[in-house]
């Protein structure tokens, strides 16, 4: 890519700061310790994400500006996940209608941030709502918008290709900006309003999740934001074990950073997560359109049935204590 191509390429894989938590994914941290002696003849990937059957435990995570890296953009992404049977997290920032969206028959969740006059997030979850979103993910790593390096997409980009589910004028009301102030009663405040499920992603703290279950959250989310907030946050593989125990089996734990691969989608359930959740790779995919987002995922489902056969496991249940995260080398 060239131009303003690259520049969105760029944005697209670039992390905040220096960049070392976007490429310190972690997961090659992982080691296994697979089963023998276990019959794998059949391998059963399927999970439940808050009452939606999936084909495998692996999900799409919210990434903007869909379509200026495909002119089909969310559609197309949206289309290729309903065929392989993988639930879709929409960014906020989409520029695509949500009853577009929801016409591709997609099981889909709305990601949104809060604003500091949380009245003005009414209309978008409204709208959310009735085209017949799942769940409400809020993003809570993100009080500010972490420093990237280069020049800034949103320079360039054409206006209507993002937040076209935004009242007209929305940006420029008082009180538009990233809410500073989050607190577990937005939690209630969110499921009250949408009568949907709440998810809280960007946790990386076990006391964190405590606090999120216990202000009635429906899942929590561990995320570092693909390293694209606090650079240097913990990697997620190394936060995972920790959430999962402290809230595992009293809600879903999920979790995103660098999930690129099978081997990536085994060490994460492994671990704990009862999905995981893809960002970079799917809209990178995406620059082939919805068949370049299918061929990535039914990739990722035959290298994640591999994965759970050398493993000797043949469901999501059975891969609980084959792994190990070895120390993060020093610095």
């Amino acid at each position: 890519m060239t131009g303003f191509d690259q520049v969105l390429r760029d944005y697209l894989v670039d992390g905040a700061g220096e960049g070392t938590s976007a490429v310190e994914a972690g997961w090659s941290d992982v080691r296994f310790a697979p089963h023998v002696l276990r019959d794998v003849t059949k391998v059963d990937l399927e999970a439940d994400l808050l009452g939606t059957s999936v084909r495998a435990p692996f999900a799409i995570a919210p990434t903007s500006l869909q379509r200026a890296v495909h002119p089909e953009g969310d559609l197309a992404m949206a289309r290729a996940c309903a065929a392989e049977g993988v639930l879709l997290v929409v960014s906020s920032n989409t520029g695509t209608p949500f009853a577009g969206i929801s016409a591709t028959g997609v099981a889909w969740w709305l990601q949104v941030y809060l604003p500091a006059d949380r009245a003005l997030a009414i209309p978008l979850l409204e709208r959310a709502v009735a085209a017949g979103a799942g769940a409400v993910v809020l993003t809570v790593d993100t009080p500010v918008v972490g420093s990237k390096r280069g020049p800034s997409v949103w320079d360039s980009v054409d206006p209507s290709l993002v937040r076209v589910n935004f009242d007209p004028g929305y940006d420029d009301l008082p009180g538009s900006q990233k809410a500073t102030d989050l607190g577990p009663d937005d939690i209630g405040w969110l499921a009250a309003r949408t009568g949907l499920p709440v998810v809280v992603k960007g946790v990386l703290r076990d006391d964190d999740a405590r606090r999120a279950v216990d202000a009635g959250v429906s899942a929590v989310w561990v995320s570092n934001h693909g390293g694209r907030q606090l650079d240097r946050a913990l990697r997620t593989a190394h936060a995972l074990p920790a959430v999962a125990r402290e809230v595992g089996g009293a809600v879903p734990v999920y979790v995103d950073g660098g999930v690129r691969c099978g081997l990536d989608v085994l060490a994460a359930v492994a671990l704990g997560a009862d999905a995981a959740f893809l960002g970079r790779q799917p809209i990178l995919a995406l620059e082939q359109g919805e068949a370049g987002v299918a061929s990535y995922l039914r990739r990722l489902r035959d290298e994640t049935t591999e994965a759970f056969r050398l493993a000797g496991c043949s469901d999501v249940a059975d891969t609980r204590d084959v792994a190990v995260v070895l120390p993060p080398k020093a610095l």
